[in-house]
């Protein structure tokens, strides 16, 4: 039923597959035609792969086993963190050997890679959150290989013709300039944070955007802005997001995000836009075959 086009699932590991093989088989009951685990680190896929696999096996009913199979899709990118931008070299090399090994013919997922990302630049400075991002760590050389780290990724991309995850944060105007250095428009600016002005550059450059649980609580005195933006996309640019196990959406803010949860950001998007849930169901189905070719 709902199409769900950013999902860490989780953060799987190990130990909590059975929790993952519980989550898929709910997801399952929606019948959703797309689902995305997206990768933020240069080393992660091959242990997300093995995981997911996992995870999907452990499912006891035969039908939603081969329907989970068959939503499941990924992406692998770098997410840009401190270390990996210092190591952006290294951290490439690592990220192209994990993509060629998962998608050597044969291999169970090989035709499930479907973008590159997340990745992106992100100057939103909050010391205190898990990423700890401090304007005082970003010199000339950090901010010049953070935006070599993105222009890496979108070169990449645009070398296996993948659609991109973009994250943006407090980085518009650089984000517009490295993709035009690299001239490459096909994908998603996630979690999208910006303002109608900003929207429009993306759209007009041809890129979708993609929202989540963060609309759902928008303060009053922004709301009339939120709905303008949100009325202003157009259909065939339109995503819908969880970015689990984040940004869960009212009436669960503050818990852990699940797929499950998205349901609520169609509510809420469908009735901006003067839709029934169905009519945007359908809508951002046929922006997910377009765009990962489904």
């Amino acid at each position: 039923m709902y199409s769900d086009t950013h999902l860490h699932f989780q953060k799987l590991t190990e130990d909590n597959c059975e929790r993952g093989s519980e989550i898929l088989s709910d997801v399952a009951e929606y019948k959703p035609l797309f689902i995305m685990d997206i990768g933020t680190r240069s080393d992660d896929l091959e242990e997300r792969l093995l995981h997911m696999a996992s995870s999907i096996d452990g499912i006891e009913n035969a039908e939603k086993r081969a329907r989970s199979q068959k939503f499941m899709y990924f992406s692998a990118g770098i997410w840009p963190d401190v270390d990996e931008i210092n190591n952006r070299f290294s951290a490439m090399e690592t990220l192209e050997e994990q993509l060629e090994n998962a998608m050597q013919k044969g291999e169970r997922f090989a035709k499930k890679i479907v973008a590159i990302g997340e990745c992106g630049l992100d100057h939103h400075w909050n010391p205190s959150n898990p990423d700890g991002r401090n304007e005082d760590d970003f010199d000339a050389e950090l901010f010049e290989g953070e935006r070599e780290l993105f222009e890496m990724q979108l070169e990449l991309a645009k070398k296996m013709s993948l659609p991109v995850v973009i994250h943006s944060r407090d980085a518009f105007a650089d984000t517009i300039d490295c993709i035009k250095n690299i001239g490459y428009n096909n994908g998603i600016i996630h979690c999208f944070s910006y303002g109608i002005e900003e929207a429009r550059a993306f759209v007009n450059l041809g890129w979708h955007l993609a929202f989540g649980g963060g609309t759902t609580y928008t303060k009053k005195s922004k709301m009339s802005e939120m709905e303008a933006l949100l009325r202003y996309v157009p259909d065939d640019r339109l995503l819908l997001e969880t970015d689990a196990p984040y940004l869960s959406p009212v009436p669960l803010r503050g818990t852990p995000n699940i797929p499950q949860n998205i349901r609520y950001t169609y509510e809420f998007i469908s009735a901006k836009r003067n839709l029934s849930v169905q009519q945007l169901v359908r809508l951002v189905d046929k922006n997910c075959e377009r765009l990962f070719k489904l």
